[in-house]
């Protein structure tokens, strides 16, 4: 079976794509940076955004990109952590700047995933999980967007005692977590190809999610048998 060299997909398996389809029209958009030469600054862009608004995860891009050019694996990991730690501090700024100027209603309507329901849900995990809610979020499929705006309105509200320390968590958490999914999607491209590209859009993130559960129960046990 031979796979696009760029993408990984199934030779013949490109379509085209009805227009109604908008989520998957906007990721072959995305898809369709990897060919021109401003590729890392897409991959720069669209990281930062999908930490705060764009529905799209920046894996669509790193992908073709690295298996492009596998030398550089850690460049493009790297672009793509920078980016997305700073979009998280752009979305943890919305959420204590601007949400309670209407902003709120915009996400509401227009970001995919971001409902009030979900907004009120993971402000009242932040009492107790602070760390592992934004890490958990950071490398697993679960909206990071919804975590950093999240954490911008929880953090810096009054029942946060010391802002400053929530805001130094919440980025280190973004740095590990972000960070060790780029890091580790590039490092499997760099050294399987494209044979492991299906396995990572079939499997990557439920493993990513499996393997954070399983992170957490160890601690979750660890605390309570001290």
């Amino acid at each position: 079976m031979e796979f696009c060299q760029h993408c990984g997909a199934k030779l013949g398996a490109h379509k085209r794509v009805p227009w109604w389809h908008v989520h998957r029209r906007v990721y072959d958009w995305t898809l369709g940076w990897a060919y021109r030469p401003s590729a890392a600054i897409a991959l720069f862009c669209l990281s930062f955004a999908e930490s705060s608004f764009f529905p799209v995860p920046p894996d669509v891009l790193l992908m073709p990109l690295v298996l492009g050019n596998r030398k550089r694996w850690l460049r493009y990991a790297t672009i793509c952590s920078v980016a997305s730690v700073t979009g998280a501090i752009f979305g943890f700024c919305i959420g204590w700047l601007l949400w309670e100027g209407g902003v709120d209603r915009l996400f509401y309507d227009y970001v995919p995933g971001f409902t009030p329901a979900v907004f009120d849900r993971v402000s009242g995990l932040y009492d107790e999980w602070n760390f592992w809610i934004v890490f958990t979020a950071g490398f697993t499929p679960i909206p990071f967007k919804v975590i950093t705006i999240t954490a911008g309105v929880f953090g810096t509200g009054e029942q946060v005692p010391n802002p400053g320390v929530f805001f130094t968590v919440f980025i280190v958490a973004a740095v590990i977590s972000r960070s060790a999914r780029f890091f580790l999607v590039a490092g499997l491209m760099r050294i399987f190809g494209p044979k492991i590209t299906p396995f990572i859009e079939k499997y990557f993130n439920w493993l990513a999610l499996l393997f954070t559960i399983l992170l957490i129960g160890g601690f979750v046990v660890i605390r309570y048998l001290a």
